[in-house]
């Protein structure tokens, strides 16, 4: 008789420790979930519960840089290669088979790693506002990707984005704010990613961008979901998506911010299910 499946709190790879949130029915499909800049696994709450309610376990995981037990040094540790390799150990710590896949803003850009690196792994790919690295770059050559995506050089200083992100007041929660950003989450950010001390290792996500590995066109059933009010990420990138999707696809377009996870759980959900139904 096969063990029941345990709840998973944590894993290690290369000596690194991730936290993870596990909900949902222990025998429900798994959805393995990744958070974006500036959030950690707390972000997902909204699309975990109605997911449980649909049947499904979620893994939520405080990626590198984010979980305390895995915050390395230099920018280096940070790239796109490591972030995707700790994702593969988190699905094969589940042994759950192939599972669906999510992700957000940077886990977005990490899923898409996964989900072109690893077909084997991933059931069905739900990419959310951030789309696929080729389409994001080739949008990038438009003066209204390259307006919006700024805070990226910014971001590439020594100490100076610390500095401005962890004042209270009038630096990070302020710009935030100002992409949409709620009350309820500022409120997280300030927890976790301020007095938490996750902003360093976050941050180093962009500044490995120089060591970016290339990621292949998607083959796996892909379904990509953008707001129209996306401060950070134009239409014109949304739409160069499908390009870099050689199996099934569905782009779903709603209203709204670049923060859909927390503002718009139901809407991931209702993408991400019929998704599922039209790979099945």
């Amino acid at each position: 008789m096969d063990a029941a499946p345990a709840r998973l709190t944590s894993f290690v790879r290369d000596g690194l420790t991730f936290d993870v949130t596990d909900s949902g029915p222990l025998d429900g499909d798994v959805v393995v979930l990744l958070h974006g800049f500036p959030q950690k696994a707390t972000s997902w709450a909204g699309v975990s519960a109605r997911l449980a309610d649909h049947g499904y376990r979620t893994v939520a995981l405080d990626q590198r840089g984010y979980s305390p037990g895995a915050r390395p040094r230099g920018r280096r540790a940070y790239r796109l290669a490591e972030l995707t390799a700790d994702v593969v150990a988190l699905i094969d710590r589940l042994g759950a088979g192939p599972v669906h896949l999510a992700g957000h803003d940077w886990g977005a850009n990490v899923g898409w790693s996964v989900a072109a690196h690893h077909p084997e792994r991933v059931r069905t790919w739900t990419a959310v506002s951030v789309p696929h690295p080729v389409a994001f770059s080739r949008a990038l050559r438009s003066r209204a990707q390259a307006r919006r995506s700024w805070y990226m050089a910014f971001f590439q200083l020594p100490r100076i984005p610390e500095l401005v992100l962890s004042r209270t007041a009038s630096g990070g929660p302020k710009l935030l704010a100002g992409a949409g950003m709620d009350a309820a989450a500022l409120e997280r950010y300030r927890h976790e990613m301020v007095d938490g001390g996750a902003l360093p290792g976050a941050l180093g996500w962009y500044r490995a961008l120089p060591f970016i590995s290339s990621t292949p066109r998607v083959t796996v059933p892909t379904t990509f979901v953008w707001s129209s009010r996306d401060s950070a990420v134009s239409r014109r990138a949304a739409q160069l998506c499908a390009d870099s999707v050689t199996g099934p696809y569905r782009f779903v377009e709603i209203g709204g911010t670049h923060w859909i996870p927390d503002q718009q759980p139901a809407a991931i959900v209702d993408a991400f299910l019929a998704g599922v139904d039209a790979a099945d």
